[in-house]
C-alpha cells in the first residue's frame, strides 16, 4: 500500500525515483548467478547484500558531482523507506527526500512495481534504480517509455542497455541528465532464464525497450552475442595457447571463467566445463567445477600461484563484474593483474572497442586497467593491446 508522506521538497526543478533491490545479485559470489527464487539458500551459504553497497557508492560520486558543478542542478528524492532507498539517501548526507512507499516485510518484485506506480503519481522525471536486469524489467513494465529510467548495477546478470558501466559512471549519467548535457535514447531490456542459466545453458531474451539518459562513454551495451566464420579456428587457436600454459606450468592453479571462448579449453584439454561457472584446474586436471567465492578463496590459500582465465561480454567489454561475482575482489588481488588473462576470437573484439574492470573496488579496478591498455590473447601466441575504461 502507498504511503505518502508530507511533501519535504518544495519547488525543486527535477523530481528523481530512487529504489534499491536490496536482494539484487545475492546470488553471485556464492555460485547461484541471481537472487530469483533463491535468497534463503544464498544466506545459508553464507552470502551477504551488496545492492546497498553499490547504491551508495552512486550517491557519494553524486554528490560529489553536485558540490563541484558549477549549476548546481536542484533535485528531489522520490523514494520508499528503510533498505529500499531512505536508508541510503539519508546516510549519503542527502535532505530533500519524500518517502512515498512502504514495503512490508522482505521486499520482493511486487514492492518494486508498487513503489514504480507510488513514483509516478509523485510526478517524478526520471527512476534510478540499483539492481540487475530483472529489477529492470520490473521498473520498466510500469514506466514503459513514458518515463526514462536510469540503472546502478548490482545485480549478477546486466545484460540490458539501461545501466551505467559503474555506480560512479551512473553518478556522471544522472548528472548530466540533470543539467541537460544528456538526451535520452531507447534501450533494450535484456534477461536470461535463471533456471536454465543455473544449469548451464544461456538464454538470453529481449523483453522490452525502454528510455534512459544515454552518453555512449558511460552506459553499457546490451549484450550480444558475436561469432563469425573463423571463431571456431580462433577458438581452438586460444585452447592450443592456454593448454601449453597447462603443461608448462603443472604446479599453477588456473581459474577457468564462464563462457565459450574459455570452454574451448576444457574441450581440448579433455574435461567438461561448467561453461557459466568458475572451473579450477591444476596439471592439467580438473580440481573444483561451478565453484563459490568462499572456495575459490581456499584454493588460492592453497595455490598461491594462481592465473586466471576469462574472457569479455560480447559488446559490453565487461572482463569481470557480470555474471562472474565470484570472482571477487579478494579473489582478483591474491592473483593479481599480471595474473589475469584474458581471452577473447578477433570477431569479438572488432565488436568489443573497449574492455572493462567492475570488481566492486574502484582502486582495483584503477590497478587492473594499468595504463589503460590490456593485453588480449587472440590465437596462438597472439595477443592484442585493447583499451581499458574504467
Amino acid at each position: 500500500m502507498t504511503n505518502v508522506e508530507l511533501p519535504q521538497c518544495g519547488s525543486v526543478n527535477r523530481r528523481i525515483g530512487f529504489l534499491i533491490n536490496p536482494i539484487a545479485g545475492i546470488g553471485g559470489r556464492v555460485g547461484l548467478k541471481g537472487s530469483d527464487g533463491v535468497v534463503d539458500l544464498a544466506l545459508a551459504r553464507g552470502a551477504t547484500p551488496t545492492a546497498g553497497k553499490r547504491a551508495a557508492a552512486m550517491l557519494r560520486a553524486f554528490r560529489a558531482g553536485l558540490r563541484d558543478h558549477p549549476l548546481r542542478p536542484d533535485c528531489c528524492w522520490i523514494t520508499c523507506a528503510g533498505a529500499m532507498g531512505e536508508a541510503v539517501l539519508l546516510d549519503a548526507g542527502f535532505e530533500k527526500i519524500e518517502v512515498v512507499y512502504r514495503p512490508t516485510g522482505t521486499s520482493d518484485a511486487s514492492d518494486t512495481r508498487r513503489a514504480v506506480r507510488a513514483f509516478l503519481s509523485a510526478g517524478v522525471d526520471l527512476v534510478v534504480f540499483c539492481g540487475g536486469d530483472g529489477t529492470a524489467r520490473d521498473v520498466c513494465a510500469e514506466t514503459g517509455r513514458a518515463t526514462p529510467i536510469l540503472g546502478v548495477p548490482a545485480g549478477v546478470k546486466m545484460y540490458s542497455g539501461v545501466f551505467g558501466v559503474s555506480p560512479a559512471r551512473t553518478a556522471e549519467i544522472l548528472l548530466g541528465y540533470l543539467d541537460g548535457r544528456f538526451e535520452l535514447a531507447d534501450a533494450d531490456l535484456l534477461d536470461v532464464d535463471e533456471e536454465a542459466f543455473r544449469a548451464g545453458r544461456l538464454e538470453v531474451e529481449l523483453y522490452d525497450s525502454a528510455r534512459t539518459p544515454h552518453e555512449p562513454r558511460l552506459v553499457q551495451s546490451a549484450k550480444q552475442v558475436i561469432e563469425d566464420q573463423d571463431a571456431g579456428s580462433a577458438k581452438a587457436q586460444i585452447a592450443e595457447h592456454i593448454a601449453e600454459q597447462f603443461e608448462a606450468r603443472p604446479e599453477t592453479l588456473f581459474l577457468l571463467g564462464p563462457g565459450s571462448t574459455v570452454a574451448s579449453i576444457a574441450d581440448r584439454n579433455g574435461f567438461a566445463k561448467s561453461l557459466l561457472g568458475v572451473d579450477a584446474v591444476v596439471a592439467g586436471r580438473l580440481v573444483g567445477v561451478d565453484l563459490r567465492e568462499s572456495e575459490l578463496l581456499e584454493l588460492t590459500d592453497t595455490h598461491p600461484d594462481a592465473q586466471l582465465i576469462v574472457s569479455p561480454i560480447g559488446a559490453q567489454g565487461f572482463v569481470l563484474g557480470r555474471g562472474n561475482q565470484q570472482l571477487s575482489a579478494t579473489v582478483v588481488r591474491r592473483i593479481g593483474r599480471t595474473g589475469v588473462v584474458v581471452v577473447a576470437t578477433p570477431a569479438k573484439l572488432d565488436q568489443t572497442p573497449v574492455i572493462r574492470f567492475d570488481t566492486g573496488d574502484p582502486a582495483l579496478d584503477a590497478e587492473l586497467a594499468g595504463d589503460g591498455f590490456f593485453p588480449v590473447v587472440t590465437g596462438y601466441h597472439a595477443r592484442r593491446l585493447v583499451e581499458v575504461r574504467v
